[in-house]
């Protein structure tokens, strides 16, 4: 037998551990659950037991002054035991070893899927009220029992409870509990990045022309949007595809949405796949750019074509936007630059280095996300500036 042991910040009510209690479930998911308390408080236990794991968890009376929690996770094998520690830390998972097998194999799943039925056991809530695809993941030992914490402690927020009804943003939410505050952060720099841009081009002619600014706004925001969405790291709670699915789609499949991204415990990626969601996501972003700017050129050449038509004068002033090479020219901007630069703010910067370094100091992490992904904009309007003189679209 071997075992482990770590520390979880968490606490554990005396008021529910006042006698010994012994619960029972589906052998499928829980095989024995078992708490017990000493008359004198001096120690608490909790085991649980799962596909040969078992997962124990003990109180003692100095640790509870500190509201610290000692774990003891084994495998069932016998012989001696070994004292190896380990410590987990919530929403991370390692990602050091790139194999390219997605869900939790061998020792790592099932101390994923002893340390998530834990997590449910103490709550007092069952795999039936919890949503299929965080079941299917749980069961398959995909997820670590931080995730479900995660999960219970956003379900306490009616708008988060709302949106993660929504697979992709229950993904995302799950990976990185700022994603909405990230969301509103990009979409409101583009606002007003975007503004300042139309009004510094046309001048006294910004109110006349309102209708084409806010068609641009509009597109600009729609982009901004997908540009922090598609990028994101997620927890991924997809299901697996079919046998009869082709090669192609089962690669893909198991590729991370982004490509930098902290892989979770049981969970690791291939260089390949990781260059996989740099394709996938950049195929994504080409339809998005090329579409909100085949949208936003269209709208300006309609408004531009009727004040020709009512004012004969502005017919020389004015020129038509060229509608198919601006758009696929910004669509490839987006597959190209901006998915790059956003996979990298995303999977790097901000998970890799700012949250490690920030993750108890929530407020200044928000500061240094705001001003990282202010001069991600900025930097990425120069950008496109430079690339659309270079390819001619614009002069």
């Amino acid at each position: 037998m071997a075992s482990a042991a770590f520390i979880n910040p968490s606490s554990l009510s005396l008021a529910i551990l006042n006698q010994n209690r012994c619960f029972q479930s589906s052998p499928s998911h829980l095989h024995h659950l078992h708490i017990s308390a000493s008359p004198a408080f001096t120690s608490l236990t909790a085991g649980i037991r799962a596909n040969g794991m078992f997962l124990t968890r003990r109180h003692d009376r100095c640790d509870l002054s500190n509201r610290r929690r000692m774990f003891w996770v084994s495998s069932s094998g016998g012989g001696g035991s070994d004292g190896g520690n380990f410590s987990s830390r919530g929403g991370g998972g390692g990602g050091g070893d790139d194999h390219g097998n997605e869900g939790g194999s061998g020792n790592a799943g099932d101390k994923n899927k002893a340390e998530a039925l834990l997590v449910l056991a103490e709550a007092g809530r069952s795999l039936e009220c919890l949503p299929k695809d965080l079941v299917a993941a749980i069961e398959a030992g995909r997820i670590p029992g931080s995730v479900i914490t995660k999960f219970f402690e956003l379900e306490k927020s009616a708008i988060m409870r709302w949106l993660m009804q929504f697979g992709g943003f229950k993904e995302r939410l799950l990976a990185d509990d700022l994603f909405l505050a990230k969301v509103g952060m990009e979409c409101g720099v583009g606002v007003f990045t975007k503004t300042a841009a139309e009004y510094e081009r046309r001048r006294e002619k910004f109110f006349d022309e309102l209708e084409i600014v806010f068609a641009d706004v509009v597109m600009a925001v729609i982009a901004d949007f997908m540009l922090v969405y598609l990028p994101a790291p997620t927890v991924s709670l997809r299901p697996p595809l079919s046998v009869s699915a082709g090669a192609i789609a089962k690669f893909f499949h198991g590729c991370p949405d982004n490509a930098f991204q902290v892989a979770l415990s049981g969970t690791s990626y291939s260089l390949l796949q990781r260059f996989g969601a740099i394709a996938r996501n950049g195929a994504k972003l080409f339809a998005v750019g090329t579409t909100s700017s085949l949208v936003g050129t269209a709208v300006t050449n309609t408004v531009i074509n009727a004040r020709k038509a009512i004012d004969k004068n502005a017919a020389a002033e004015v020129e038509n936007v060229p509608i198919l090479s601006t758009s696929v020219g910004y669509g490839v901007y987006m597959a190209v630059s901006s998915n790059l630069r956003y996979q990298v703010l995303a999977g790097v910067i901000e998970q890799r280095i700012l949250e490690p370094l920030l993750h108890k100091h929530k407020l200044m992490l928000s500061a240094l996300c705001f001003a990282v992904r202010t001069g991600n904009t900025f930097l990425g309007s120069l950008l496109w500036v430079d690339y659309a003189r270079f390819i001619g679209i614009q002069k």
